[in-house]
């Protein structure tokens, strides 16, 4: 059989981690193990994509010559999958405009269509075109929920959009130290006894309220508050609220951006509690990684988030403040760890690439 060559565009790699990033190492750590499929991963730093992908016969590296996004789409890009002669190519959310092989496209999420108010006008108009021309542009269509399947076969007219579901990496599985972990984050970051939201910053993320429920229910005087996640989308209401904060209150509150991928392992393992506030998720990684690292985790039960049945007991409505201070405090108070195999059952990478491998086929 001919090997097939597929190139996988990784420059969010050169940024922070996010969700994009942990399906492309999920999927693909599990996928290159089918040694007559040739993978090409693309970025600008290849030793952060050697870290993760690691070395092995059917693996290569290219490297992209320039940061900028468009030389990326419109240059770098095109240039590789002539030169390497790709079959398919996998791209999140935006294909090239020049075609020289099949186009894979996994749209993560059209949040920006279900809930407009969350995003600025130039976004929305933006990202409505380039999302549905890249998808109508594209040979396979991935998503990584039913609850984005349909609504991205809802606004953008695509009959066929396949499930790669997210899930969890088996590092978050290990058994770990927990004093020691704590203490490692307080050594290197001066922060301890910690709740953690781990996510890039919009508005829908809904930091704001995740704030106020810290602040007006006094949590602070037991509790630090850690942020991790870079800056995407200003959100007004978090800035407003933390600016009228006394500097007491200030210095229980944390926020770090560009955090590898150890780092936030290291913090997932020292925080107290895992909250993940969000109003609106295309699928929500997150909680999920919290409770198989055997963090106390509670989440919203909005969107795509409502399919997490076992954390069901640990989910609140994100708009309302008195829900989520109620549910973290039941939380704080019990928490009944859950089953690693009842995560896995349901969310496992294995499922994502295999779906995958059998569209390649």
């Amino acid at each position: 059989m001919k090997p097939i060559n597929i190139f996988i565009d990784c420059h969010v790699f050169d940024g922070g981690f996010q969700g994009t990033t942990s399906y492309i190492r999920g999927i693909y750590q599990e996928l290159v193990k089918h040694s007559y499929i040739n993978f090409y991963f693309a970025s600008h730093d290849m030793a952060v994509l050697k870290d993760v992908f690691g070395t092995a016969e059917n693996i290569y590296y290219l490297q992209y010559s320039s940061h900028n996004k468009f030389w990326r789409l419109l240059v770098d890009i095109p240039k590789l999958i002539k030169d390497n002669k790709i079959d398919y190519a996998h791209f999140q959310y935006i294909v090239p405009p020049i075609k020289y092989c099949k186009y894979i496209n996994t749209v993560h999420d059209v949040l920006f269509l279900d809930y407009p108010r969350y995003f600025p006008l130039s976004y929305k108009i933006k990202n409505k075109f380039l999302f549905k021309w890249s998808a109508r542009h594209s040979d396979i269509v991935l998503t990584v929920s039913e609850y984005s399947k349909n609504q991205i076969k809802k606004h953008f007219g695509i009959n066929q959009v396949f499930v790669t579901p997210n899930a969890v990496d088996t590092i978050f599985f290990k058994k770990y130290d927990k004093s020691k972990m704590e203490a490692e984050v307080l050594s290197k970051f001066k922060v301890q006894n910690y709740w953690l939201f781990i996510s890039r910053w919009e508005p829908r993320k809904n930091h704001h309220t995740l704030l106020k429920v810290f602040v007006d229910g006094e949590f602070y005087k037991n509790h630090d508050l850690v942020f991790v996640g870079d800056k995407a989308i200003l959100n007004q209401h978090y800035n407003q609220l933390y600016n009228s904060l006394s500097e007491d209150i200030k210095k229980k509150i944390h926020s770090f951006s560009k955090v590898t991928f150890s780092d936030l392992l290291l913090f997932l393992r020292g925080a107290r509690l895992s909250v993940y506030p969000s109003i609106a998720e295309g699928f929500g990684i997150p909680p999920l990684e919290a409770v198989a690292a055997g963090i106390p985790s509670v989440c919203s039960g909005t969107t795509s988030m409502a399919d997490f049945s076992f954390l069901k007991k640990y989910s609140f409505n994100p708009l309302d403040a008195s829900d989520v201070d109620n549910i973290i405090r039941e939380t704080l108070r019990d928490f009944e760890p859950i089953p690693k195999e009842t995560i896995l059952e349901m969310y496992n990478w294995k499922i994502g690439a295999e779906a995958l491998y059998k569209l390649l086929k």
